[in-house]
């Protein structure tokens, strides 16, 4: 387990266990928590708690300066839509996995629908696509997938 997965681990099992869904931390805590520079902390955060992955990351730099997460509950609906919409023209295959998990996870797809779009987006099944328009290719087919579910 790498260190991203360590930090982001703390951060969801603290989130988990804090009463209003709010975690606040300081960076420099963390980095310190971690034996790691500050920059992994902004790494994790932008990865691993985006709007995307149902997180608002509000944070303040300085001596006094802070992160705070929260955890964002909103309907079905409403997630497939960010998600379609936040998508953009193109999705490489590591984007592709991340989201069509986090969907799962949030139960806004069921686990084989996931699993049959990410096969139907995967690189062996637009193997006969040439790989520079591969990546406009699946969020296509993800958008108009995605659409059919909501």
């Amino acid at each position: 387990m790498g260190i991203s997965d360590l930090i982001a681990s703390f951060l969801q099992e603290s989130l988990e266990t804090s009463e209003d869904g709010v975690l606040e931390v300081q960076r420099s805590d963390l980095a310190q928590r971690f034996n790691c520079v500050p920059s992994q902390i902004n790494y994790v955060m932008s990865t691993r708690f985006s709007p995307e992955h149902g997180y608002i990351v509000e944070s303040r730099r300085g001596g006094n300066g802070y992160i705070r997460i929260t955890r964002v509950q909103v309907d079905r609906q409403t997630l497939m839509m960010h998600v379609m919409n936040s998508l953009g023209d193109q999705v490489d295959l590591p984007s592709a996995r991340a989201i069509l998990s986090n969907l799962v996870q949030a139960g806004a797809l069921e686990e084989h629908t996931g699993r049959a779009l990410l096969a139907a987006v995967g690189d062996r099944a637009l193997g006969a696509v040439p790989r520079e328009i591969r990546d406009t290719v699946r969020a296509d087919i993800m958008k108009q997938v995605l659409i059919l579910q909501v």
